[in-house]
Formats: C-alpha cells, sequence, structure tokens
C-alpha cells in the first residue's frame, strides 16, 4: 500500500504469525484443563485475537468489549467508558484479556479494576504490543507479543482515524 503516512515497518507479517503461535501454544499449556474465556477489546484487537484463537487447541469461549478512552487522537486521557461490555456474566471464569497494545496502560488499568471486581476465578492479559517508555502505571500483560519503541503503530487492527487496520504488518505512522 503506498501511503506517505504509513511509515516504518516495526513488526513484520511471518513474526507476527510466529509469535502468536508461540503465544497459542504458551496459553494452551497455561489453561490446559480450564476453558479459558478470552476477552477481546474492540475493535483493534479482533485481527490477533482471531489468529490467536486459531493457535490455541484446548477448549475456550470468546467475547468482547469496547471501550472509549477520552484524549486526542494520538493519546489516552486515562478516562474510560464501556461502550459495550461482555455478553456473559465471568464470575468463576478464567479470563483472559486480549488487547492489541498497551501504552500509558491507563485503559488496561481500568479494565482489570472493572473485570476483577465480577470476581473472575484469575484474570490475565494477552498483549500483542507493549510501549514501556509510555507506561504511565504499573502493569504487567501476562503474554506479550512484541516490545516496540514509542513510536504510533498501525496496522494488524490497530489503526489511525479507523485507517490502517488492514494491513498485514505493524508499522509507524508518519505525522
Amino acid at each position: 500500500m503506498r501511503d506517505p503516512q504509513i511509515g516504518e515497518i516495526l513488526v513484520q507479517p511471518d513474526a507476527l504469525a510466529q509469535r502468536v503461535r508461540d503465544l497459542g501454544a504458551e496459553i494452551s499449556r497455561d489453561y490446559e484443563g480450564r476453558d479459558p474465556l478470552l476477552v477481546g477489546v474492540l475493535k483493534g484487537a479482533v485481527f490477533f485475537l482471531a489468529d490467536l484463537m486459531r493457535r490455541i487447541d484446548i477448549p475456550c469461549e470468546v467475547d468482547f468489549m469496547a471501550v472509549a478512552s477520552y484524549g486526542s487522537a494520538t493519546d489516552s486521557s486515562g478516562v474510560v467508558r464501556i461502550i459495550k461490555d461482555l455478553d456473559r456474566a465471568i464470575d468463576g471464569r478464567h479470563v483472559l484479556i486480549v488487547e492489541d497494545i498497551v501504552d500509558s496502560g491507563l485503559t488496561l488499568q481500568y479494565l482489570l479494576r472493572n473485570l476483577g471486581a465480577r470476581e473472575p476465578a484469575s484474570l490475565e492479559v494477552c498483549a500483542l504490543l507493549t510501549k514501556p517508555e509510555r507506561r504511565k502505571v504499573e502493569l504487567e500483560a501476562r503474554y506479550v507479543g512484541f516490545e516496540i519503541p514509542d513510536r504510533f503503530a498501525i496496522g494488524y487492527g490497530l489503526d489511525h482515524a479507523e485507517r490502517y487496520r488492514n494491513l498485514p504488518y505493524v508499522a509507524s505512522l508518519n505525522v
């Protein structure tokens, strides 16, 4: 795709595929016999979640949440509003939040508090990307695909103004 806003490729398609395969194997081992519920955070995690689920070889279920954080187009304020909540109760379930990127950590911190209050048996995070340099709160994702530099990322589900989600790789946005 020729577009001047697409910058440096941060993660190539083959690296994405291999890491998703590895994460699926690790999650399958860790959750053996526990029937995890994967909670995809819309919209950015859809591509990652779909590929990840196909690499998990134990029974699992899926549900979705959509959240909006107030702030600029490229920066979260941490003020979060739930746009779409889960369709089912999670009390007593082994819940794995599947997130596209952990940036400041503020939105994920909110989700962990909100879902944790619903009394799941366990609550963990699987993030495709993380940017530790941007972290404003202390939190760790149990499963991480890639650590990337402090650049605005697009592709493989991540967007800028709803564009670029369809890129088969993760790239930086030229602004």
